[in-house]
């Protein structure tokens, strides 16, 4: 579910926390409102920081390809669609029923593409990629559920597989900011991956990893 709206915008004010955030990972429900009354809320389709942010991520690809990358937060599938190119497989992963359909028809000419149902970290799907795409996502989790989130995408990983971060760093009510999510996968992923380039702009930062674990998984 990538995307950032700057201030927190749609359904449900912020709870709790003395620092303004959200106290705890976002739940499905809070997705399903934004898309309630709008199917594009944060504007992947039209906005210039979209467009611009997707250029520069697939420009920091270290590869030309991948065989087998998982998109985690696929939306309407905008992204997904660019990306479709440098993968021989790629699945897209969202929590709302309805932008999956809006992603699969995005996606229609893309026969290498496929899309499942999934609350990351709860929910992963099996198999194991060279290519992890976590765009716009991290920050919705709290630190014990982005712990989760590292484990899982340890237990995923081919050999030598590129592990991208993407995140917004203006002001929201999300769990983490952009900084913390990045920073906070960083030093989780420590033991198995390490930082292969970096980027930043006014509004986004932009993390490569890249898997070091001897014990990757060889492709079947």
């Amino acid at each position: 579910m990538n995307g950032a709206l700057g201030e927190e915008a749609g359904p449900g004010a912020p709870t709790d926390a003395p620092t303004g955030r959200r106290p705890a990972s976002l739940d499905p429900d809070y997705f399903k409102g934004m898309y309630a009354t709008d199917p594009d809320p944060w504007r992947f389709a039209t906005s210039a920081y979209e467009r611009d942010k997707y250029a520069a991520t697939l420009a920091a690809l270290p590869r030309p390809r991948y065989v087998s990358g998982l998109e985690v937060g696929c939306s309407i599938g905008v992204f997904t669609h660019q990306l479709c190119p440098r993968c021989d497989a790629l699945i897209g992963l969202d929590v709302v029923s309805s932008v999956l359909e809006a992603a699969r028809a995005r996606c229609a000419d893309c026969p290498n593409v496929s899309f499942r149902l999934a609350a990351v970290p709860g929910d992963w799907p099996d198999g194991h990629f060279d290519l992890i795409m976590i765009s716009e996502v991290a920050y919705y989790l709290d630190r014990a559920d982005l712990a989760r989130l590292v484990a899982r995408v340890e237990g995923a990983l081919l050999p030598d597989a590129d592990i991208v971060l993407v995140h917004w760093l203006g002001v929201t009510h999300y769990p983490l900011s952009g900084d913390d999510a990045a920073e906070g996968f960083i030093a989780g992923a420590r033991g198995f991956a390490r930082v292969l380039k970096q980027s930043r702009t006014a509004e986004y930062r932009l993390d490569v990893l890249r898997a070091t674990k001897s014990d990757a998984r060889s492709a079947q």
